[in-house]
């Protein structure tokens, strides 16, 4: 089995500082973060550069240079709602370490970002919403068929659509907490690979519960299938949590130095 893939979030327009290094072309806190991600174990780094209306082609090719070029071809996920800005940075993307994601399509206004995955041999991380969150896993397994449907029209292979069910915050929406990890079952079920974004369980919460509710519900997900998430690698304890699993799921050699390795 294949070990759990982390994608590093912390290369976003949402923090000021990254904002402004995209909008002045200022490489250096841009550098800094994806280092720090890396040193921490992340697989993949997003690159979130908004929706870069006006100059999101330029940006994403200067952000995907950038990164590749200083970090020996790092895999990417690029995430925009600007479709021409993914489809400038994967012409100059170097698959050498792994295909770029698409993040994201879903089964709404952005469908068609299946397509666009399947025409440049990419990876698509495909939300099962459609201009909404799903009322329950009926509705979630509707969206993942359909997208699955179409990816495998479009001649992409299975695993290449990483399914996210949508983490919900806890605080407001506890009662659909079992049912976000009973959907990563499904996907798990059906041989599918699965993914989503892990901090939105924790939102609102104190910064001294974060990490231990982030923890908590990554392990509960891999128990039950994950095979990815969009994660702050920053977090320590969540590290050593997924690396843990790992050994428990018998995805990797357990050593004495696993959490070292």
């Amino acid at each position: 089995m294949a070990k759990f893939i982390t994608i590093g979030e912390r290369i976003s327009v949402t923090a000021p500082a990254i904002r402004r290094a995209f909008e002045e072309r200022d490489p250096e806190p841009i550098i800094t973060r994806c280092e720090q991600q890396l040193k921490a174990g992340a697989n993949y780094i997003d690159v979130n550069i908004g929706p870069a209306e006006s100059d999101g082609e330029d940006r994403m090719i200067w952000a995907v240079k950038l990164l590749q070029e200083r970090f020996d071809n790092v895999p990417l996920a690029l995430d925009t709602s600007n479709m021409k800005a993914i489809e400038a940075g994967i012409q100059v993307y170097n698959r050498e370490k792994g295909k770029p994601i698409v993040n994201s399509a879903d089964a709404g206004d952005r469908f068609n970002r299946i397509e666009l995955a399947a025409n440049n041999d990419a990876i698509v991380i495909a939300l099962c919403s459609a201009n909404g969150i799903a009322s329950d896993n009926d509705e979630r397994m509707a969206h993942c068929q359909r997208m699955l449907e179409e990816g495998l029209m479009h001649g992409m292979e299975a695993e290449d659509l990483w399914f996210d069910p949508l983490f919900l915050v806890v605080k407001g929406m506890q009662d659909k907490q079992m049912e976000v990890l009973e959907a990563i079952k499904m996907f798990s079920d059906m041989g599918l690979n699965s993914t989503g974004g892990l901090s939105n369980n924790s939102n609102g919460m104190p910064k001294h519960i974060r990490p231990i509710f982030d923890s908590c519900m990554l392990a509960m997900a891999m128990m039950q299938g994950l095979t990815s998430a969009i994660v702050n690698p920053n977090d320590q304890r969540l590290m050593e949590t997924i690396k843990t699993c790992d050994i428990i799921k018998n995805n990797n050699l357990y050593a004495d130095s696993y959490l070292e390795i």
